[in-house]
């Protein structure tokens, strides 16, 4: 892995889940964020082997994995399994990872599909994307003096 994050390349967010884990991309030039997949988690060889075939088939240069905070700005046992979730994607891609608080994404996300006709279900289906979407334009808009806990790579 590299000590520094790609100043080039495509960017994956990412809205861990132990169940579901969204995931938004950029375009080449790192002007928009689209949601791009709401991935449901099937153990860990089949995890590993849909993100080398998305690194491999998106283009990705890095991701950025977003980081569970609270309003405080300590850190959780949620942000733990985020930040070993995040060491682990590193190992099984060899891109590097990023972390980026996440506070109000998903309430974000919710907000966003609060005017669309869908079902539970549909909202349910679509909520992790939109947030990962939410997580990556933030880090994207970031300024170069970020709080301390983002821009971390992993491990």
């Amino acid at each position: 892995m590299t000590d520094q994050f790609p100043s080039d390349g495509r960017i994956a967010g990412v809205d861990f889940g132990h169940v579901r884990i969204g995931i938004a991309i950029t375009d080449p030039s790192r002007s928009i964020a689209s949601p791009l997949d709401n991935y449901t988690r099937r153990g860990e060889v089949a995890d590993a082997t849909y993100f080398r075939r998305l690194v491999e088939e998106e283009r990705v240069a890095g991701f950025v994995v977003g980081l569970p905070i609270h309003m405080s700005g300590d850190e959780s046992q949620k942000s733990k399994e985020a930040r070993d979730f995040g060491a682990w994607l590193a190992r099984q891609t060899g891109s590097p990872v990023v972390f980026h608080d996440e506070r109000f994404s998903t309430v974000a996300a919710d907000a966003l599909m609060g005017e669309a006709e869908l079902t539970h279900k549909q909202r349910k289906k679509r909520r992790d994307m939109l947030a990962a979407q939410i997580i990556l334009t933030s880090f994207m808009e970031r300024p170069e003096n970020s709080s301390e806990n983002d821009g971390q790579l992993a491990d």
